[in-house]
């Protein structure tokens, strides 16, 4: 019985002092790669999961760290940090999303493109709107509204020609075509509707 209070005091504490750290913030995320954003007075930072501030509160907004670096945004521009703090991509983006299949999906001047983690342009920033890649694709839009899907390379796999589309998980993704939602395969095959 004393073991099992012994274990229950030891787990209380290590959450009362996971707390402790934590109420110096107005705000903190889940933990990715080991970091978590934090947030103070409007400023966000990152914090191990001892709670040590290891990357300063000098951002204004920022993403939890994915695939390694973390989207931040700094002078109302976005760019990408390593897990030391450091600077790899410069902010000078409207809008970011977090790195996934080794992409990310970029803003600039109301366009959308993806950039690899050396910040070089993968593909250009070209369409009105994109979804992170999945399983190999990437659902983009064009300026008539319409939806496709892209590779790694740029190059338009599945054609504009849904009203809007989802990412692919499992092997399928939602679509909508003539007000219908519907589920394709990769080579654009319908799958079944709903």
């Amino acid at each position: 019985m004393k073991k099992y209070f012994a274990i229950l005091l030891a787990f209380w504490v290590s959450a009362a002092y996971g707390q402790n750290w934590a109420r110096q913030y107005d705000h903190v995320n889940d933990f990715h790669n080991g970091l978590a954003v934090v947030e103070k007075d409007g400023k966000h930072g990152f914090v191990n999961e001892n709670g040590k501030l290891v990357i300063p509160l000098k951002f204004e907004e920022s993403l939890g760290f994915n695939e390694g670096l973390a989207a931040v945004r700094l002078n109302y521009k976005w760019g990408f940090i390593d897990t030391l703090g450091n600077e790899v991509i410069p902010c000078t983006y409207q809008e970011v999303f977090s790195f996934n299949e080794g992409l990310a999906i970029v803003e600039k001047n109301e366009k959308y493109g993806f950039i690899n983690k050396e910040g070089k342009m993968k593909v250009p920033v070209s369409f009105d709107y994109a979804e992170n890649f999945t399983e190999g694709l990437a659902a983009v839009s064009n300026d008539k509204g319409l939806w496709g899907f892209i590779n790694p390379e740029g190059r338009m796999v599945i054609g504009f020609q849904y009203s809007y589309a989802k990412s692919f998980s499992g092997g399928e993704a939602k679509v909508m075509k003539g007000g219908k939602w519907m589920y394709i395969n990769k080579e654009n095959k319908v799958l079944r509707e709903e």
